[in-house]
């Protein structure tokens, strides 16, 4: 047999066939790679590409910022593709808008300085302690947001061109002192009224409902009394957050990565500084003041007087505390190769200028005692120790849950969990951890849901995956009358008193405004107390729209409470009380408004004269 497959392989028109196959795979797959293709690309904007990478990370971040704001309402949006679908492309539209703006401010000719990003960087007080800069700070800062020097420079650089874009909008915006009167007469205004309140819950209790309008209801609106599909869903977790409780470490562990990761708990050699900066080419002007210390003049007096870094001639040319790969190169290598407190350099040429640098205090390189970090190791190493665990145990997971895909017993039982069952229960109502796309997407899949198939493991969070499957369905539908009667009933009251509460309101509405009150009398009615409400009151919309009733008289409209009650609402005064101290703020408030106008206009514009081309945003 062997013999006959091995002719078969030698055969002209098997060699075609295969030749026909490999062709395929080179244009169809190799050939991609070759050509390029937009895989890492979500966005272009002009010649200017948004990565894959880059957008993912926007969107998560904002994913996150949103989950924490909104919790489990979010979760819950996040299991219709539609919403999710939208959420991305309003991140994607952001990252766009900027590169847009960004593009808009580099055609002005607008530019920011590295001399200013410096000075920007050295008086943020993030970086500070003590009020003033702090390298240490600095570095820790940088390296926790995950950023290099370089980088985060750049990243300055990219926002500050974009705010002088802002700002060279909102300077061109301005305001006329009767606008802003007119406004704040507006704003300030208040309104007198009385009101009735016509409790729906009260009508409902009243409304007169027959056995033939509830078959009537329930027979009108099928979509009220249907029950989703459901499912009867198993499931398997495995995290590396919860194999953290199983992990021990010992001292031997913990001092065996202390001594390989000393440098990770050891300072870098940090040196203190001055120096005297002239900026530009001018070496004539930079020598002169060099010879001058040369001849004994006092460091800190010539900083003063003659260093153009305005930043730290004030303090004597002083720059604070430096360690390497922060400074300019030249600088830094100047700096670093001083030899003893109290040398100077000779003149350094760096992007800036020239620079005179003298050492004022050397801080050696310095351990922190085991002891000091000992939580700190054992905490990494539990972590470390976890997600390998996590790593090991999900290719495990992986391989049963495909092998014997029919249950999840093996696969839990080779990671030592246990099989999770839920109820019947609707996508909406899923638990926690499988409000996640991936999963809603794996339980409408025919793989899973109709032939009954163990899912892939799927990531819901980092180091944190989920097996599914489902063990049961109960189809869509509308359950009997019997069943829900009690809810059609109470709906149906509820239709019923809220109409019966409009109609009211609408009579009492309009022989008030005849000056009738005898629909008052019959339904012993009366209205409040006499209030005064401006426009952070629940009624505002309705009153605020009211018209002003002429003197001594009153005007009457119909509204709707928070509880949906109806409520008559009667208006006897309009008042203003404009304060001029809140002028400033108005007007700032109203030039904010105006620059926003703006810019949406600018954007608008941009966006028609660049092409751009999405290439991403459904998962």
């Amino acid at each position: 047999m062997m013999e006959r497959m091995r002719e078969g392989v030698n055969s002209i028109a098997v060699k075609i066939i295969l030749g026909l196959i490999i062709l395929s795979f080179v244009f169809a797959g190799v050939g991609s790679y070759i050509a390029g293709g937009s895989g890492n690309t979500a966005a272009k904007v002009g010649n200017v590409e948004i990565g894959r990478g880059e957008f993912e990370q926007a969107y998560q971040n904002e994913r996150n910022r949103m989950q924490s704001q909104m919790g489990d309402y979010f979760s819950t949006l996040l299991a219709d593709p539609n919403y999710v679908e939208s959420f991305r492309k309003s991140v994607l539209d952001r990252m766009i808008n900027d590169v847009l703006l960004e593009q808009h401010a580099e055609s002005l000719g607008l530019r920011i300085g590295d001399a200013q990003i410096r000075q920007m960087i050295l008086e943020m007080p993030q970086f500070q302690s003590n009020g003033k800069f702090d390298q240490d700070i600095y570095q820790a800062t940088l390296r926790r947001a995950g950023f290099s020097a370089d980088s985060f420079a750049e990243y300055l650089r990219t926002d500050l061109v974009r705010n002088q874009l802002l700002s060279a909008l909102q300077g061109s915006e301005f305001t006329l002192p009767s606008e802003i009167e007119l406004q704040s007469q507006l704003l300030t205004q208040t309104r007198d009224i009385k009101t009735l309140t016509l409790s729906l819950a009260e009508f409902a209790q009243q409304a007169q409902i027959t056995d033939e309008e509830i078959q009537q209801y329930y027979d009108a609106n099928p979509a009220q009394f249907t029950r989703p599909e459901q499912l009867k869903v198993s499931y398997v977790e495995l995290s590396a957050q919860a194999l953290k409780d199983n992990v021990e470490i010992s001292d031997e562990q913990i001092q065996q990565y202390y001594d390989e990761h000393l440098d990770k708990y050891s300072t870098s050699e940090q040196r203190k500084v001055s120096h005297i900066l002239v900026q530009g080419d001018d070496e004539a002007k930079a020598q002169a003041i060099l010879d001058e210390l040369n001849a004994g003049a006092d460091f800190a007096t010539l900083a003063q007087e003659k260093s153009e870094d305005i930043g730290s001639a004030e303090e004597g040319g002083s720059l604070g505390w430096i360690e390497r790969d922060v400074m300019d190169p030249a600088f830094e290598e100047a700096a670093f190769g001083l030899k003893n407190v109290g040398d100077v350099t000779a003149l350094v040429k760096s992007d800036f200028g020239y620079h005179i640098i003298k050492l004022d205090e050397i801080k050696a390189s310095e351990s922190k005692p085991l002891a000091e970090v000992k939580d700190e190791i054992s905490a990494e190493l539990v972590d470390q120790l976890a997600v390998d665990d996590f790593y090991n145990l999900q290719n495990e997971l992986e391989k049963i849950a495909f092998e014997y895909p029919d249950s999840l017993d093996d696969a839990a039982a080779a990671i030592k969990q246990n099989v999770v069952t839920t109820d019947f229960i609707s996508l909406s109502e899923l638990p926690d951890v499988l409000q996640n796309q991936s999963v809603v997407q794996a339980l409408q899949s025919p793989e899973v849901k109709e032939d009954g198939l163990n899912s892939e493991a799927m990531e819901v969070a980092p180091e944190h995956i989920v097996v599914v499957r489902v063990e049961d369905i109960r189809a869509e539908t509308v359950l009997p009358l019997d069943e829900v009667k009690a809810q059609v009933i109470s709906q149906l009251a509820s239709v019923k008193g809220e109409q019966a509460a409009m109609e009211l309101g609408v009579q009492l509405v309009n022989e008030l405004k005849e000056g009738n009150t005898d629909a008052l009398t019959e339904n012993q009615l009366s209205f409040g107390e006499l209030e005064t409400i401006d426009r952070s009151s629940a009624l505002a919309g309705t009153v605020f729209a009211m018209t002003k009733p002429a003197e001594g008289a009153l005007t009457f409209a119909q509204a709707k409470d928070a509880d949906g009650n109806v409520v008559v609402v009667e208006l006897s005064k309009v008042a203003s009380n404009a304060d001029p101290m809140y002028n400033e703020q108005i007007s700032a408030q109203m030039e904010r408004a105006a620059t926003q106008q703006d810019l949406a206009s600018v954007l608008t514009i941009l966006r028609k004269n660049t092409e751009i081309e999405y290439f991403i945003v459904s998962e």
